[in-house]
């Protein structure tokens, strides 16, 4: 997201143009995550992890090496093909190791990486793009997608599969609290995208930051992101639900307040990390998935990266079409603030319906 200025200039398209390579990779995370988990059921786990991030390496060199915008938009989208199914076997593999009181825990140091990336890695990438072109952050990417399947390889432990089979995951398509909780994250937290797909260039053309801050703020959206999502982890192994419905206040409050802080440099450094501190509700999320969703453990924990790329595409899409109808910027955040609050709105149906029958065995709440 944060070089899309870049690769728009290359390529000599727009930038909602190019939010389109967003939502590519998104919907290779939507329509990957459950074939692969469906598919490959039986398959154990840690080969299972080496096989989807090698296919994860191949998408970004692929992309390095793409000629035009649509091989680009082809590579993203195979480059998005493993990343659900990775993070959702991921978390199994990490909560199968953990105590039950602190599966969540478990679950928040997975995802750690994504949020240590966006201390490091995105910052990493802006640089990159800027000084020797975009084309060298996925070449990059790819090569540590490489090193990483080889470590894998090498520490993660072995853990049985169970009775895992593609038609008794195929079941989690049939429980309601399930479909209720992915899209209460399609909705709600397509804001937080709306904002991320854009926030490059409104700091540049309405912070009028210098290009060589750009790492700097980026990484202020890491750092909330790194603490929200431990803080997540704490929280959601006391209360699923309040956890997720304070993370979606917090958001709708932190996106709201984009559309004025993006004027000074010192207000937006902090929204940003508010913004990024919004991340606590994925540990809450994918736990709950994993309790609503009975003995289809698989499917539900890949399908929770299936939602958050969902509205990682609707987001990009309607920040981009605000953009487009010649909204400012800025416009973005209050954008994202309504999105929020329609995951608010979801999730009470969830919770209204959910009363009204017995809680699973061993669920959370």
């Amino acid at each position: 997201m944060s070089i899309l200025p870049v690769v728009a200039n290359d390529l000599h398209t727009t930038l909602p143009e190019m939010g389109h390579m967003i939502s590519a990779y998104a919907l290779g995370v939507v329509f990957g995550a459950p074939l692969i988990t469906i598919f490959l059921a039986r398959m154990p786990r840690r080969a299972m992890l080496v096989m989807l991030m090698a296919l994860y390496a191949a998408g970004n060199l692929f992309s390095a090496a793409a000629p035009g915008y649509g091989t680009l938009i082809l590579a993203r989208f195979i480059a998005g093909i493993p990343h659900g199914a990775y993070f959702g076997v991921a978390a199994l593999v990490a909560a199968a190791m953990a105590v039950p009181e602190k599966r969540a825990q478990a679950v928040s140091r997975v995802l750690l990486g994504l949020t240590i990336a966006n201390v490091f890695g995105v910052p990493l990438a802006t640089w990159l793009s800027q000084g020797f072109g975009w084309r060298s952050t996925f070449l990059v990417v790819g090569l540590l997608g490489v090193t990483t399947a080889l470590m894998v390889r090498r520490y993660v432990p072995w853990i049985a599969t169970g009775n895992a089979s593609p038609r008794r995951e195929l079941g989690v398509f049939r429980r309601l609290q399930v479909w209720l909780t992915l899209l209460m994250v399609s909705v709600g937290f397509g804001g937080l995208f709306a904002v991320y797909t854009y926030f490059t260039p409104t700091l540049l053309e309405v912070t009028k930051v210098a290009p060589a801050a750009l790492p700097v703020l980026l990484a202020m959206m890491g750092v909330g992101m790194t603490i929200g999502n431990l803080v997540g982890g704490w929280f959601a192994d006391r209360s699923r639900l309040w956890t997720i419905f304070g993370a979606l206040v917090w958001n709708a409050a932190a996106l709201s307040a984009f559309y004025y802080s993006s004027a000074n440099v010192w207000a937006v450094a902090l929204n940003l990390f508010a913004i990024g501190c919004g991340i606590a509700v994925c540990p809450a999320v994918q736990t709950r998935l994993m309790d609503v969703a009975g003995d289809a453990q698989t499917v539900a924990a890949a399908l929770n990266h299936s939602a958050f790329n969902c509205a990682n595409a609707a987001g990009a899409w309607c920040g981009g079409l605000a953009i487009a109808h010649g909204m400012s910027l800025q416009s973005t955040g209050p954008v994202g603030a309504l999105l929020a609050v329609g995951g608010i709105v979801v999730l009470g149906v969830s919770v209204l319906l959910e009363q009204r029958q017995p809680a699973p065995v061993g669920a959370t709440v």
